[in-house]
């Protein structure tokens, strides 16, 4: 494989004038311009992209960082990050970070060394110190669904809390009369937002107590260890919201392991939209988000900025819709 040592050797001009004619950066006579060009040509040499990132400040190249590639939701955003990339002739690194902040720093580092031109964060961990390292690196930075609210860098989510308000006032609708909650880490933002949702939907009723939220942890077996703690203390509840699908799934499988019927005795809705939703007995019911579109959305944020140079604090929230299944048609 031909090097750029090779193509100033051939051209008859030294590796800076080679450098400079591959970025276009400084001046070159056209003479030796088109030397340069007919010798990169001979040796069918192709630039280092990082190499070039060095002189040019760009790589092609930005990163997505996850907390569980495991979880139906986030594929669905990796998509839309990569469907826009590949439009712009960026690359997509993927990083899948467990949401545990030693791994996501040690990618941050990994990423910066690898001169990636721009980083998409989803996690809780991420803090304003993080933040604020990455743009003393300039290093652009969106983050998405997950992550806290920042002041240094664009955040996109959906609407969590008038998602959660929309899937209680449909159990209402349909006649439920005493409605629990599985809700996921508190820790994060979208399970915060959403069982405030659910709180000041149900917080005026009589028969309202604490004790009908139980956590579920965002996690298909939490849901079902947490269906049945609250049957333990609630048999009486004929109305679920799940925080996510995931835990809705488990608590679907709970549900049916201790006899009861859905939609009949319990009505069961989640909250993401994930296809794994449409291939239960019954279908299940869900606050839909917008994964795919926060994906794009978010790529197309970063490319901006990574293009243009400016830098912009911006908060992003996508809509979200309710779709009724027949875990909650009675």
């Amino acid at each position: 494989m031909a090097t750029i040592r090779d193509v100033a050797k051939l051209a008859g001009v030294s590796v800076a004038t080679v450098s400079r004619v591959l970025n276009k950066n400084g001046y070159v006579n056209k003479d030796t311009e088109q030397k340069v060009a007919k010798a990169i040509e001979q040796l069918n040499y192709e630039p280092n992209a990082v190499a070039r990132g060095l002189a040019g400040k760009q790589t092609g190249t930005i990163a997505l960082i996850l907390p569980d590639i495991a979880n139906p939701f986030f594929p669905g955003i990796a998509r839309g990050v990569e469907d826009v990339a590949q439009k712009h002739g960026f690359t997509v690194i993927l990083c899948n970070s467990d949401d545990q902040g030693h791994k996501e720093k040690s990618y941050i580092e990994m990423l910066r060394k690898k001169y990636v031109d721009g980083i998409i964060f989803a996690s809780n961990t991420l803090g304003q110190d993080d933040v604020e390292q990455m743009n003393k690196n300039n290093i652009p930075l969106v983050v998405l669904d997950r992550a806290p609210t920042s002041q240094s860098c664009s955040v996109i989510r959906s609407r969590n809390y008038k998602g959660a308000k929309l899937a209680v006032q449909h159990l209402l609708d349909i006649g439920c009369k005493k409605i629990a909650h599985l809700y996921g880490p508190q820790e994060l933002i979208t399970a915060k937002k959403r069982m405030l949702g659910y709180e000041e939907s149900v917080l005026h009723f009589p028969w309202y107590t604490p004790s009908l939220m139980v956590p579920g942890h965002f996690k298909m077996d939490g849901g079902l260890a947490a269906v049945k703690e609250l049957f333990a203390k609630h048999p009486d509840v004929d109305g679920i919201f799940c925080g996510n699908d995931l835990m809705a799934v488990g608590a679907l499988k709970g549900l049916h392991q201790l006899g009861v019927r859905v939609p009949d005795d319990v009505a069961l809705i989640g909250f993401d939209g994930i296809s794994l939703t449409e291939i239960t007995q019954p279908e299940l019911s869900t606050i839909a988000q917008p994964n795919y579109d926060m994906g794009s959305l978010a790529a197309k944020v970063l490319i901006e900025t990574i293009e243009s140079g400016v830098k912009e604090a911006k908060l992003y929230e996508l809509d979200v819709e309710l779709i009724v299944r027949d875990s909650t048609k009675r």
